[in-house]
């Protein structure tokens, strides 16, 4: 369903983060892994948040790349809350993305 919203979204540049409830590793995420960029591997484990071993909070991007992921202090969720380093690839010259 996500894989189809984003094949289908006309803006070049789509960024979709959250708990998707998988490593990016799992062939469920495959019709988003196909389309999109995945973090740099690193330790952000973020749930559970009281002893985190499982990185299913994710953080993926379409025209760009994703980089220095890491967790942040817990706050009353379940999961540790997660950041992330987004860099956009330049639009062209004309302002808009290319076909």
């Amino acid at each position: 369903m996500l894989g189809d919203l984003v094949r289908r979204e006309e803006e070049q540049a789509v960024i979709l983060m959250g708990d998707l409830n998988s490593t990016v590793d799992d062939r469920g995420l495959e019709p988003l892994t196909s389309q999109l960029n995945v973090a740099e591997r690193g330790f952000a484990f973020s749930y559970p948040a009281t002893l985190p071993v499982a990185r299913i909070d994710q953080v993926l991007a379409r025209s760009g790349r994703v980089s220095h992921m890491r967790t942040l202090p817990a706050t009353d969720s379940d999961h540790l809350p997660v950041a992330a380093r987004v860099t956009l690839d330049p639009l062209p010259p004309s302002g808009r993305p290319a076909p």
